[in-house]
């Protein structure tokens, strides 16, 4: 079954879903069990010490299990925003590049490279956000490719912009297959059977306190059920860093199209 569809939400949605969920699960395991674990102490309190012992165990291996999670999700869509600086700045310095060139070559490359914001911001983007890897630009860059190697450098200067123009490609192709190569990555399914039934298992530990107070072992369960699901939405909305709505944007295109490559940028 698949959970894509989460993605849809908005953040404070995804957060109030996931931290309501495991707030059900934990009430209503303390509710069904409370008079069974009575039943387990035999007298008032009678093992809480070892109760305690064994929650303590279990949320120390959990703590580092989500922990470590949370910075490798974090990691990854840190580097997708970096993918993206790298071929915003690939885009820019290859469409200045193309300015060294007299017309109708410069023209040409110049919406080449337009062509190619237009398939993979505008075009790209949206499919990406819904797990699409998408393959359109590509058509754009063969094109200035097809375009650029028309051209025969004469001089020692065209022949070092040439090689500059076309290391600058060579770039930006690189820095494309990389976030496309991205645009599907996530959390293997064993990783999340781990997060999940490790976040059960350790909220299921609180169950087995015997508590005079029933409203003292409500909240303090309640408290530690929202954390749990905090640290797991965390871990979902940073998941699968170029989709949905909490997802790295393209923005650094966008600026560079607007600063520097727009009709009528000089």
């Amino acid at each position: 079954m698949s959970f894509y569809w989460l993605y849809n939400l908005s953040s404070l949605a995804l957060c109030l879903l996931i931290v309501v969920s495991f707030v059900t699960i934990c009430l209503s395991g303390l509710f069904v069990s409370r008079g069974w674990v009575k039943r387990l102490h035999k007298t008032d309190q009678s093992h809480n010490d070892i109760v305690g012992f064994y929650l303590a165990a279990i949320t120390v291996f959990d703590a580092i299990t989500l922990g470590l999670v949370a910075v490798g999700t974090w990691q990854t869509y840190t580097d997708a925003q970096l993918r993206v600086d790298h071929e915003a700045a690939a885009l820019g310095s290859l469409y200045r590049d193309a300015r060294a060139y007299s017309e109708p070559l410069r023209g040409e490359l110049q919406g080449d490279l337009r062509l190619y914001y237009q398939e993979a911001v505008v075009v790209g983007w949206p499919l990406q956000r819904r797990g699409i890897v998408p393959n359109a630009d590509s058509t754009a860059l063969n094109q200035f490719q097809d375009d650029f190697l028309q051209f025969e450098p004469t001089t020692e200067g065209q022949k070092i912009n040439a090689a500059e123009t076309y290391r600058a490609f060579n770039d930006l192709v690189e820095s494309r297959r990389t976030r496309l190569n991205s645009v599907t990555a996530e959390l293997p399914s064993p990783v999340w059977v781990m997060v999940v039934a490790g976040a059960i298992l350790s909220i299921a530990a609180t169950w087995f306190f015997h508590t005079p107070s029933l409203s003292m072992h409500l909240w303090l369960s309640l408290v530690y059920s929202v954390l749990i699901g905090l640290l797991i939405y965390l871990i979902v909305a940073l998941d699968n860093p170029y989709r949905g709505r909490i997802s790295v944007g393209p923005d650094p295109l966008v600026r560079v199209y607007e600063q520097t490559m727009m009709p009528d940028q000089k």
